[in-house]
């Protein structure tokens, strides 16, 4: 059939698994979950898989072992693919994004050692500022208060080195084109803009053999970004 977006009724369904996040509602309206939120997802994943790699779905449910928050369902869903990227649809809209949200200590050493390279460094500073400048938000998933150690703070490119992660994201506001197929040429749209960040970190940061295989989706971890109300996917350790 292909991916014709969500409907309205799909976000109305978030809408109200935010108010009523119970084991009843979540059983009442499973086959709608299954049938009008899930399966677009699945179709677009299928889209976008020949240019981006497999997309692997998020569970439904939360982790709420460690929470205060013992709500067991997200209140949205999201996805990742094979040649990174992150897909998420809410009651908020669509949020697309690639990067390397966490890494780990290698990870950072290599990253750093990057940023403070003459050409390597000037290049990631002007393609950060370059997505900046298409409308596309850019920072560190999580950041340092002041300069690494061992790394001078008066550094040109200050702000880079005091991220503990790169990511580049956009989200859209719910519109009536997220009820069309029109909602996969944004997200395409998206992920080709932002690939050369994608490709520098790939390039100059890479996997790391002690991280997991491929970027999983992790609940409770949030990006940044103009929602801070839902739960987020972290990116792990790009391979």
């Amino acid at each position: 059939m292909g991916f014709s977006g969500w409907s309205p009724e799909a976000v109305e369904f978030f809408q109200d698994l935010r108010t009523d996040n119970t084991k009843a509602c979540w059983s009442a309206h499973k086959d709608f979950y299954e049938a009008s939120v899930r399966e677009p997802m699945a179709e677009l994943l299928d889209e976008l898989s020949g240019e981006f790699g497999p997309g692997r779905i998020a569970r439904p449910y939360r982790d709420i072992r460690f929470r205060a928050d013992k709500s067991p369902y997200k209140t949205e869903i999201y996805a990742t693919l094979d040649r990174g990227g992150y897909v998420r649809f809410g009651a908020d809209g669509l949020t697309a994004a690639l990067g390397y949200y966490m890494m780990t200590a290698a990870q950072l050493e290599r990253y750093r050692q990057a940023v403070i390279d003459d050409a390597h460094g000037a290049r990631l500073a002007e393609l950060t500022e370059r997505l900046r400048g298409d409308d596309l938000q850019v920072g560190g998933g999580q950041m340092l208060k002041t300069a690494p150690r061992g790394y001078p703070g008066d550094h040109a490119r200050i702000g880079l080195l005091r991220c503990k992660g790169l990511i580049c994201w956009r989200q859209w506001p719910v519109a009536p084109w997220l009820y069309t197929a029109g909602a996969k040429d944004r997200v395409v749209g998206f992920l080709r803009t932002a690939a050369p960040l994608q490709q520098w970190l790939d390039q100059r940061v890479g996997p790391d053999p002690a991280g997991p295989a491929a970027p999983r989706p992790q609940d409770g971890r949030h990006l940044p970004g103009p929602h801070q109300d839902s739960r987020r996917a972290r990116f792990v350790n790009r391979v």
